[in-house]
């Protein structure tokens, strides 16, 4: 007689890889397959928040991964023991090409970016030298030594005011400060070069990433930290006295901003599936990536509450300039192009942050 609880095990292995937080819950999540054959996936900036979120899913899924970071804002900690990792700039061409000739690199996911747009504004030629020209040299490496195949890490703040919401990929790019022209410039390059040698590339304009790996041991960390919900869940902590809240007078429900929070690991998956439709169907595309839906800073502050316990001390204060009322994502392209969808609301973003806070690593 077959051996069932076995034979069920068997199965379980054969479809899911398992994560285990250090209360020995078990997050249960889908093995993923990539189609057709990859040599290794380089992945820039894989010691930063997002781009260490993608290397843990390619990591578990067994898919060979190659970790490029300059580490001036990444975190080693972050890295997955035995995953290749090369501390390189990618304003060191020299450096960048022996990655290369070290690699049999088949795809790129480019994450590597300065992301601060008060910095941005305060000191432009930083962004345009590291954000634009890191990834031209880069682009240019790829398109030297054969690399097809590039995934983008983009912005949905190219996209600055905009005139409709939800927002979709035909929505007029106008950015508002130089990170989103940077990120822009670079959707423009990629474009040039196919055009001119045929390469293909996804670019992914993503909302608010927001949440850490339910497991507990990667997550976000920012200095100075310019994000809603950190500040939020650190104020829970008392690492900080306040949340401010900046504006109670936009057309809104309650008058303050909503956005649209899309979880890290929802994010890793839709990259993913960007590589796997490069591979199948050979087509260049811009994507947005959203839930669909908002929540306001104050349903933000008062769920929080409610996971964290703790009171957490808001206060009103004068609107920042050229704060949108409301950015949400029309992400129909998305499901349409890649079969991605979302399946983590904002009480699992804020659940697993919140874990991640309570016993932050780095």
């Amino acid at each position: 007689m077959p051996d069932l609880a076995n034979n069920y095990q068997n199965i379980l292995n054969n479809f899911f890889y398992f994560s285990i937080s250090k209360n020995d819950s078990i997050y249960r999540l889908p093995k993923l397959k990539l189609v057709g054959h990859f040599m290794a996936i380089l992945v820039t900036g894989g010691a930063g928040y997002i781009g260490s979120h993608f290397v843990r899913l390619l990591s578990k899924n067994r898919i060979d991964v190659v970790i490029l970071d300059n580490l001036s804002r990444g975190h080693i900690e972050s890295i997955p023991v035995g995953v290749p990792f090369e501390k390189v700039d990618l304003l060191d061409v020299e450096s960048l090409e022996k990655l290369f000739n070290n690699y049999k690199i088949d795809a790129i996911v480019h994450f590597a970016a300065f992301a601060y747009v008060g910095e941005s504004v305060e000191n432009p030629g930083l962004y345009y030298t590291n954000n634009v020209a890191g990834s031209l040299n880069l682009i240019k490496a790829a398109h030297k030594y054969g690399v097809q195949k590039f995934v983008f890490s983009s912005t949905c703040s190219l996209y600055g005011n905009p005139e409709r919401v939800p927002i979709s990929e035909e929505e007029t790019t106008k950015p508002i400060n130089p990170y989103a022209n940077t990120k822009l410039m670079i959707e423009k390059i990629l474009s040039d070069f196919e055009s001119t040698y045929n390469s293909k590339f996804v670019a992914l304009r993503y909302f608010n990433a927001a949440g850490a790996d339910p497991s507990g041991e990667i997550g976000e960390s920012h200095d100075p930290e310019p994000h809603l919900i950190p500040i939020v869940l650190k104020t829970a902590l008392g690492e900080s006295e306040k949340v401010l809240v900046f504006g109670n007078d936009y057309k809104t429900p309650d008058g303050t901003c909503i956005r649209d929070y899309i979880h890290i690991n929802d994010l890793a998956d839709a990259h993913f599936k960007a590589l796997n439709y490069l591979e199948s169907e050979k087509k260049s595309q811009i994507i947005n990536l959203g839930t669909g839906s908002g929540n306001s800073v104050l349903e933000l502050i008062e769920l929080s509450r409610k996971i964290t316990g703790a009171e957490i001390n808001a206060e009103l204060t004068a609107r920042r300039a050229g704060d949108p009322a409301i950015l949400v994502a029309d992400n129909r392209k998305a499901f349409d192009f890649l079969g991605w969808k979302p399946v983590n609301d904002l009480t699992q973003i804020l659940t697993d942050a919140w874990n991640w806070h309570k016993n932050q690593k780095y």
